[in-house]
């Protein structure tokens, strides 16, 4: 499929020429364009799905992860309205209470799995009434619905392909590992890091500061358990107070393992930047110092010459 040559077309409305060129490197940071500027076959696969290309990247990568069926579930919730209804003047705080059973301390994306597993378990018992369920707890009854729709349209998708589904297996500790690092294979252009452990919340790619969204479970409990020093958040909002929307907590470690090292090489000078740089190559500052210091050695000793290692490390990329 021809993309290089997106230039060219004769747009209705055409893109602003530096839209269209970030568009282009965040498919390319995603693997979904070959050398040419073309899709490869990730970025065909990527195109059969009816996402976004980060949570199609993301939901492809479950498949290698056997985590399939819970990021079937967070891409159709994510793509599907927000579930939670607005609450009556006067009954936030039960909405929140409500809420809070849902609730997951992995992060957002995982209350959303709890969300949509607790809807299918009300929609198959008898003696319930799905709809007052969704209203007793403040849930909008046709969202769900939709999300369920959607979900079912992607797994008909990846059967059509022939994509392996995994079975469920949400709640065991390598799950959760495995949706983090699935996330991570197409949300790692949005990655932010509290700063000041305030909830002041530096975003990686271009150093905005923002706070969570009051809607996240972290910003109710917070006070209880501390917030996340590195996260994964699906959306972010310029508003009064900049926020970043469904967020789940990673591990810097897990996050070097999974973006591409050149879009890492990419990203703005910064302290955050720093701890990762440290995390991939623990003993470069420390090897550099000390070559420094027997440089001058090194050189006035004509006879015994150089020699130098270079070390690599292993980096496991989703492509």
């Amino acid at each position: 499929m021809e993309i290089a040559g997106l230039g060219q077309c004769d747009f209705i409305d055409r893109p602003d020429p530096e839209g269209l060129m970030q568009a282009l490197e965040e498919l390319d940071y995603l693997a979904a364009l070959d050398d040419d500027g073309n899709l490869s076959e990730i970025g065909i696969i990527i195109s059969e799905l009816p996402l976004d290309p980060q949570m199609a990247k993301a939901l492809l990568a479950s498949c290698e992860f056997d985590c399939v069926s819970e990021m079937l579930t967070i891409a159709a919730m994510l793509t599907a309205p927000s579930c939670f209804l607005e609450p009556p003047a006067g009954m936030i705080q039960e909405a929140v209470q409500c809420h809070r059973e849902f609730w997951h301390h992995e992060g957002d994306h995982f209350t959303l799995i709890n969300i949509y597993s607790v809807f299918k378990q009300i929609q198959r018992e008898r003696y319930f009434s799905v709809e007052k369920w969704c209203g007793d707890y403040f849930l909008d009854h046709n969202v769900l619905k939709a999300a369920d729709a959607i979900r079912s349209e992607l797994t008909d998708i990846l059967n059509r392909i022939k994509l392996p589904v995994s079975e469920p297996s949400f709640g065991t500790k390598t799950n959760t590992q495995n949706i983090k690092r699935a996330l991570l294979a197409g949300f790692f252009m949005q990655i932010a890091r509290d700063v000041d452990g305030s909830g002041n919340y530096s975003i990686l790619t271009h150093k905005h500061i923002a706070q969570m969204h009051p809607s996240s479970s972290y910003g109710t409990k917070s006070h209880k358990l501390g917030l996340p020093e590195w996260v994964v958040f699906h959306e972010y909002t310029l508003s009064e107070n900049n926020c970043i929307k469904t967020v789940s907590a990673i591990s810097p470690q897990v996050f070097v393992q999974m973006a591409p090292q050149y879009f890492f090489y990419n990203l703005p000078p910064s302290e955050s930047k720093d701890i990762l740089q440290s995390i991939m190559d623990p003993d470069g500052s420390k090897n550099t110092q000390d070559e420094k210091q027997k440089a001058p050695e090194i050189c006035n000793d004509t006879k015994s010459g150089c020699t130098g290692a270079t070390h690599s490390y292993d980096r496991c990329v989703i492509q």
